[in-house]
């Protein structure tokens, strides 16, 4: 993975990854897949696409075992719980990315490398 914590990040780059984090609150995997598509070249942007896209998934396989554990009645408290992990693990992205740090989430599966 490429790594990009000692180079100087332009604000523009910070900016995109910012929004990034902020739209995978409200919109899921659809801000990450976007900027990986349309921003390539820039290895800040990649890489918080990417990151922001593995927690995506990460959170909606989470979502979707919670609500197939429903049933039992155990999903009542793994839903709640993986919403909060991803309003707070996207909030701690956007505050990384606008002081221009590489963010990585913690219990995330990596599947995009």
């Amino acid at each position: 993975m490429e790594e990009v914590k000692d180079v100087t990040v332009n604000q523009e780059s910070k900016n995109m990854a910012l929004l990034i984090w902020i739209g995978t609150i409200f919109f899921g995997f659809i801000p990450g897949l976007v900027f990986y598509l349309i921003k390539k070249e820039d290895a800040y942007v990649l890489s918080q696409s990417k990151e922001a896209l593995n927690w995506s998934i990460t959170a909606a396989i989470a979502m979707l075992i919670g609500g197939v554990l429903t049933a039992i009645l155990v999903g009542f408290l793994i839903l709640p719980a993986v919403w909060i992990c991803n309003v707070v693990f996207c909030i701690m992205g956007a505050i990384a990315c606008s002081n221009g740090k590489d963010f990585k989430v913690p219990w995330t599966l990596r599947l995009i490398k």
